[in-house]
């Protein structure tokens, strides 16, 4: 009975570390025509809706102990942005020295959530050039 009991956790640890290693998807956006990334096709962890990849857990671990990984993906930051919200995470809501961590977790975050390159970041595209005329 407990010889069954392992097999069957040993058969269900393997089945989801199978499904978890198809789901890796490529570690960097591909670009496409110099305004498009293949971000549309990277694999998103279903639970958190972070992009898969072999830091996914790490990131998980470090950053969603404490908050929602929607403040992840509502923000576009530079490494710079999301290394500055880290130190105010430190000095104002007691997180902890992440170590030889904060650099694997900068480059997941500017990697999949850094600023987007548009050619236009406005409401709508400016009007092109218009001849006008008196009235």
């Amino acid at each position: 009975m407990k010889t069954q009991r392992a097999i069957l956790g040993l058969t269900v640890l393997l089945a989801g570390w199978l499904s978890l290693s198809a789901l890796t998807g490529p570690s960097t956006p591909t670009v496409l025509d110099g305004t498009q990334t293949a971000a549309d096709s990277l694999k998103h962890d279903p639970n958190t809706g972070l992009v898969v990849d072999e830091r996914l857990t790490l990131v998980t671990a470090q950053c969603t102990a404490c908050h929602s990984s929607k403040l992840i993906l509502q923000n576009r930051f530079t490494r710079d942005g999301w290394k500055e919200k880290i130190r105010w995470m430190q000095r104002t809501q007691k997180l902890w020295d992440l170590g030889e961590s904060e650099p694997v977790i900068l480059d997941y975050l500017v990697n999949y959530y850094g600023p987007e390159q548009k050619p236009f970041d406005g409401r709508r595209k400016p009007l092109p050039a218009v001849q006008w005329y008196k009235l």
